[in-house]
């Protein structure tokens, strides 16, 4: 007889799948491993929220090396269920294979042949082993199996309760396969914040308990010294935390190369196993006759067995880089490359030079899974941000100003400044964040950085925040080691004071400060390496950040609209002529002026008969502005700026919020409410059902969760009820408006209009009273005041105490009745 299917998750997998799992071998054979895996912990939301976790009900792990996912299903439901999870776990883990299974049939996914079908039992470990290896291994030498054993074989350096991350462990084992493939130039692709430096010791750490070394790549059976590693960096910022973060090794084993050891020694450091320095520093040298005599020189070129170049991109693997000449002189050492930066023309040279990145984990990546923290982008348009100067402009303008030039945002603070303009650029802002959030601040040179960083001291000291004069600094290469610790303390978590640096372009990369909350674009930023780098600052995870907001006054916002923020643009179609991409066509000349391209001047306006067009715009017929005004904010308030001759320029800043779209590129409002439109029929089919399930605290609850997972938190739903000029209204105005066109009351006018319906169902005076408690609450905080988990605090905010309620109002249970049976008819009325 049939057994009937009723076990739930837990008891199937506890009565079904364990024993089918451990039947195969796996927890029986050594070194074969069951576990469950929290592959992520889910985009962070506001509101102390994250999405929907991922997590593997089964990894199955054997010799160090995860092999298989499986997902489970209560054998109720069918395998198919949970196909897709299966898949994605094991696409994300790098298993070969992934399994779904409710107990009863187990289907069996091939990720590298794309083969699936139903099997009658789970792979042991020695044949999920072979399958994932042999085609590998059947071209491969032997010594490559050899060495990647024995790099699984190496548990990692886990500091107490550290485990490596997925992507992290990703990265170490494909960087460890290509060592012991024997490649030469290994590169790393991962976004800032995403432990680039742990990744690069876990790897040190594996090939230096395993004694791989390069004299015994090709023999090791005979491998008995530990490698040599140079860890190089072009900052001390960097080479300082790198030297920290492999303290594991021993004091006496890593090594800090750095110029006054050498000059005080007489010679370079080689007692040691990992060593520590900067471009820099082994570029530095003179002989005795003071000639340029770089130290790297004194080492042996084979001296070193694994070079590690952090952020790589900079100018290590540069063609026109000096520092190129340090690697080419090691070049018998393996080079593992780190960047933060794909592949673009800026870095061509990196790519060329280490070739396509073993393993990429992406800037999108990091922030869906939750490991990166989520960002607002506020490009904020002003009056100033081009200038032409006229004589007779007056004392405030700094620098020799041409007559009749148009000064954009390159030229500020470089050929020409009007402190007046930065002063209230950081007013600006300033007005906006909270003056206990650190904040970074890019300035176009260092002098603007020291001029913003007074302009922030003054400002601060008016508005009352502060009395320290160290509450803004300056951290810049002019500002040499005081800087290097004021960076340090901005760094340390618990330090309060300074709160926020300016900088040029030192603090673009090299600051591990994880509770930055800010930071202020007031320099272009056009290169997108140099963008993503800066936009790094800020992703780092810290308990309580919920999103980090970037303040963008020149515009470098468009470089989020480029394919290059994340992912690779499609190749170019080819010429159809020609049939090259690009195209290698010879163009002709013009026949009028004999240039290729043409020079002839472009015809005048048959209005103006100017070049370029000078004609006014047609005002509107209706405000009789031009451009047209109607409908528009009113203008925001405006600072003027007098001049020697008495004439003004008026500046005026215009700010829209920009969203994190769940592509991994931040949308305008705009785009935002448009995509909203499109989600909604997803959790709602009309406005009847959505006047339903807001009128229930239950189900309610339920759809603000779901909104949240797909990207519409309570935070972003709030500010876009500023986008319809509701910011008095329900939640739920918001949503009929969107889907519906409904136009969207107050709540006041909410309350106003149900009381009638509300006090027809709910007769008697007590309980009138009660409900009118709630509902003014309401309508001064919001929907939130109507959820089951206000209902205790406000029955004991209005009755002191549960008990003193029920004499009025009834049980418990009675007034849970009341609190939700009066909310329907709230929404009856919409």
């Amino acid at each position: 007889m049939n057994h009937a299917r009723t076990r739930n998750e837990a008891d199937t997998r506890a009565e079904l799948i364990d024993p089918q799992l451990k039947a195969a071998g796996w927890s029986v054979v050594e070194q074969s491993f069951i576990r469950r895996e929290v592959i992520c912990p889910g985009m962070i939301l506001t509101g102390g929220k994250r999405g929907t976790k991922v997590d593997s009900d089964y990894v199955l792990v054997f010799r160090g090396r995860k092999l298989a996912a499986v997902e489970a299903k209560k054998e109720s439901l069918s395998y198919t269920e949970g196909v897709r999870q299966a898949k994605d776990y094991a696409k994300r883990l790098q298993c070969r294979l992934a399994y779904a299974t409710n107990g009863h049939e187990i289907y069996q996914m091939d990720m590298a042949t794309g083969e699936e079908k139903q099997v009658d039992r789970y792979l042991s470990p020695d044949e999920l082993w072979a399958l994932t290896f042999a085609d590998k291994d059947k071209a491969a030498p032997d010594y490559q199996t050899v060495w990647r054993d024995r790099f699984s074989a190496i548990p990692f350096e886990t500091k107490g309760d550290w485990q490596p991350r997925y992507y992290q462990e990703n990265a170490i084992n494909n960087a460890l396969d290509a060592i012991a493939a024997g490649e030469s130039r290994i590169l790393l692709t991962l976004a800032t914040g995403t432990g680039k430096t742990c990744i690069a010791f876990q790897t040190a750490w594996k090939l230096f308990q395993s004694r791989w070394s390069l004299s015994t790549q090709k023999a090791p059976d005979a491998s008995q010294r530990r490698p040599r590693i140079l860890f190089l960096a072009d900052r001390n910022v960097l080479a300082n935390q790198a030297f920290n973060d492999f303290s594991a090794f021993g004091d006496d084993a890593i090594v800090r190369i750095a110029p006054d050891a050498i000059k005080k020694n007489g010679r370079v450091p080689k007692n040691g196993s990992v060593f520590f320095t900067i471009f820099q520093t082994f570029m530095s040298g003179k002989d005795e006759e003071g000639n340029d005599t770089p130290y790297f020189g004194d080492y042996p070129a084979d001296f070193f067995d694994l070079i590690v170049i952090d952020e790589c991109h900079r100018g290590g693997a540069n063609d026109e880089s000096s520092w190129r000449e340090i690697l080419n002189y090691f070049s018998p050492a393996v080079q593992l490359g780190l960047t933060a930066t794909p592949k673009r023309t800026e870095n061509a040279d990196t790519y060329g030079y280490f070739g396509e990145p073993v393993y990429v984990y992406t800037l999108k990546e990091g922030i869906n899974d939750g490991f990166l923290t989520p960002f607002k982008v506020y490009p904020i348009v002003g009056t100033m941000d081009e200038y032409v100067y006229t004589h007779g402009d007056g004392v405030v303008i700094q620098g020799k100003p041409e007559a009749g030039k148009v000064y954009k945002e390159g030229d500020f603070n470089r050929t020409i400044t009007i402190p007046a303009r930065e002063e209230k650029r950081v007013h600006y802002w300033m007005d906006r964040i909270n003056p206990k959030h650190k904040t970074i601040v890019f300035c176009a040179t260092q002098k603007h950085a020291g001029m913003v960083r007074d302009f922030i001291n003054q400002y601060a000291v008016k508005k009352g925040w502060t009395t320290n004069t160290s509450y803004c600094v300056r951290v810049t290469a002019n500002d040499g080691t005081a800087g290097e610790n004021d960076l340090n303390t901005f760094s340390d978590n618990e330090k309060t004071i300074p709160t926020i640096l300016t900088t040029s372009r030192k603090l673009s990369t090299g600051v591990d400060a994880r509770n930055v909350r800010n930071i202020v674009l007031m320099r272009p930023c056009n290169n997108m390496i140099e963008f993503k780098q800066i936009i790094g600052r800020g992703t780092r995870v810290y308990e309580g950040k919920e999103f980090f907001t970037i303040y963008d006054f020149v515009k470098a916002h468009h470089n989020f609209s480029d394919p290059a923020w994340d992912g690779e643009p499609l190749p170019p179609e080819p010429c159809k002529k020609c049939e090259e991409s690009p195209c290698i066509c010879e163009t002709e000349p013009c026949a009028e002026c004999g240039f290729s391209p043409c020079t002839c001047p472009k015809p005048a306006c048959p209005q103006c008969d100017q070049q370029p067009c000078v004609c006014l715009p047609e005002p509107c017929a209706v405000c009789g502005n031009a451009p047209c005004l109607c409908d528009s904010e009113p203008p925001p308030e405006k600072i003027t700026i007098k001049l020697h001759d008495g004439k003004a320029r008026q500046i005026q800043h215009i700010s829209s919020v920009m969203y994190w779209g769940p592509d991994g590129k931040p949308i305008t409002a705009k785009a935002f409410l448009e995509k909203m439109f499109d989600d909604l029929p997803r959790f709602f089919t009309d406005e009847d059902q959505l006047r339903n399930i807001w009128g229930d605290p239950d189900t309610r609850e339920k759809l603000r969760a779901d909104l949240a997972e797909a990207g519409y938190d309570d935070e972003k739903l709030d500010s876009m009820k500023a986008l319809i000029d509701a910011q008095d209204s329900d939640v739920y105005d918001l949503l009929a408006y969107v889907a519906y066109a409904t136009d969207p009351c107050t709540r006041k006018e909410r309350v106003e209009k149900a009381k009638p319906l509300i006090y027809g169902a709910f007769t008697d005076e007590k309980q009138q009273e009660f409900i009118d408690f709630v509902l003014d609450k309401y309508v001064q905080d919001d929907v939130d005041e109507l959820s089951k988990a206000k209902l205790r605090g406000m029955v004991e905010l209005k009755y002191n105490t549960i008990s003193d309620a029920a004499q009025v109002l009834g049980s418990p249970a009675a007034i849970g009745q009341t609190f939700k049976g009066f909310q329907k008819y709230l929404y009856l009325t919409a």
